[in-house]
């Protein structure tokens, strides 16, 4: 009876598949415990994360994002990524040019994914594309200051240290594990968008590029415990505009843009800033899509938004599923979702390796904001976690997330992700642990 079974599967086995999911999908929802307090609070958790990531970070951090990763394929020239950042270029400039972009951009996990979708399609080494994808949210200048302020000078250095590192040595263990996959694509890669023959001078595509992060830096520029950081943050809007104005001026000096176009863009723009000056994501968002439309009506220019929207489609459904689920199971920080926070806190409360590989793995589970990490550990740390846990978390938190894993696997495949995420929860981990134990015996 079995083999007739089998051989009935086999010879119709998408159908049985789809059974078998349907089944598996009809118990999970049937047993599902509705009603219960903790179950319905996690979905409520659920809907609030997703939620303010919806409010806070779509769109001043992933649109912007969006449209400058889309500006990658089109206006940077493929031999120049390759000349920098591709497979054959020295490992040194590679990974230094990679670490310090990714640095200087200060964003989180899932925000940074588009520009690094859009360097490894334009031709960038699976090394360097990997270290610019850790040092993104990993290596943020502010959290390494607010770190120490909050967690003590020695947590913040060993922060500092421990992400400089892991950016370089993920990147260089990326590229030798695939280095024979590498050299045949920088032999054989064919997938840019763009000719070089239509580019511009380095030094105005670097101000195109500098201006257009200026405005993502900017406009997400958060509030902090430190004077200098907060007098930037009282003037965030007018050094966003100034900024959008000077890229506007850019595009009509060099990319032969209609000023009128863009012009009334700009009355527009500031119509609304001066209509709604509490909802600064209005006139911010009617300028991304004025500026897509422009681009749109333009035949020299319409690949900038049709390469946008690809990055758009592919990216925005996985994280909002990602965030949806991490809320779910974690909640948001300071709220429970299905799994209890004394579990964790539980779980991460002294300097054990176990303690250690858990706070790594909730850590690349969990999602963080830019800064949001360090009172969360603060919080930990005060309900007894380990100087050595808390240190792996703060290594592999802010550089992975579930939503993160997501999108990595559309652009990477699935062996390279969890090769990539694998390494750096084993690197947090060793690192944590030998800190944490180190302190403890000082």
């Amino acid at each position: 009876m079995t083999d007739r079974l089998l051989t009935i599967y086999r010879s119709n086995q998408r159908e049985g598949n789809l059974l078998f999911f349907m089944i598996i999908a009809f118990l999970a929802i049937y047993f599902i415990p509705a009603g219960t307090e903790r179950f319905d609070n996690a979905v409520l958790e659920a809907v609030r994360l997703t939620n303010w990531y919806a409010r806070e970070h779509v769109i001043l951090c992933l649109l912007p994002a969006f449209l400058i990763a889309g500006a990658m394929a089109v206006y940077i020239s493929q031999g120049s990524v390759m000349r920098y950042l591709g497979p054959t270029a020295p490992k040194p400039v590679a990974f230094t040019v990679a670490s310090v972009s990714g640095t200087l951009l200060a964003v989180c996990s899932c925000t940074v994914l588009p520009l690094f979708g859009g360097i490894y399609r334009r031709g960038a080494g699976l090394g360097a594309a990997v270290a610019f994808l850790y040092s993104g949210p990993a290596i943020n200048i502010m959290a390494i200051v607010v770190t120490a302020k909050v967690l003590g000078a020695e947590i913040g250095i060993a922060r500092a240290a421990g992400a400089i590192a892991f950016a370089v040595v993920i990147g260089a263990i990326m590229h030798l594990i695939y280095r024979k996959e590498e050299a045949q694509r920088s032999v054989s890669n064919a997938r840019g968008f763009g000719g070089d023959s239509a580019e511009k001078p380095a030094g105005i595509i670097a101000l195109f590029f500098a201006l257009m992060v200026g405005i993502l830096v900017f406009a997400n520029w958060a509030a902090a415990d430190s004077d200098t950081w907060m007098a930037i943050h009282a003037l965030k809007w007018p050094i966003t505009a100034a900024l959008a104005a000077a890229l506007g001026g850019l595009l009509i000096w060099r990319w032969n843009w209609p000023a009128s176009q863009l012009l009334i863009l700009a009355v527009v723009v500031a119509a609304f800033a001066a209509l709604a000056p509490g909802i600064p994501e209005l006139p911010f968002v009617i300028g991304m899509g004025g500026l897509m439309l422009i681009a749109t009506l333009r035949e020299d220019d319409q690949e900038w938004p049709v390469q946008t929207w690809d990055f758009a489609k592919q990216i925005l459904p996985l994280l909002l599923a990602g965030v949806f689920v991490a809320g779910f199971a974690l909640g948001r920080p300071g709220h429970e979702g299905m799994i209890p926070s004394e579990w964790v806190a539980l779980a991460v409360g002294d300097n054990s390796l176990l303690s250690t590989i858990l706070a790594s793995v909730l850590g690349a589970l969990m999602y963080f904001s830019t800064l949001t990490e360090v009172p969360i550990v603060e919080a930990l740390m005060g309900s007894g976690m380990g100087k050595g846990p808390a240190l792996a978390l703060l290594l592999a938190g802010p550089a992975l997330s579930l939503p993160n894993m997501l999108v990595i696997r559309t652009i990477l495949g699935t062996q390279k992700t969890l090769v990539y995420c694998a390494l750096v929860v084993v690197m947090a981990t060793i690192t944590g642990f030998a800190y944490g134990n180190w302190w403890v015996s000082a």
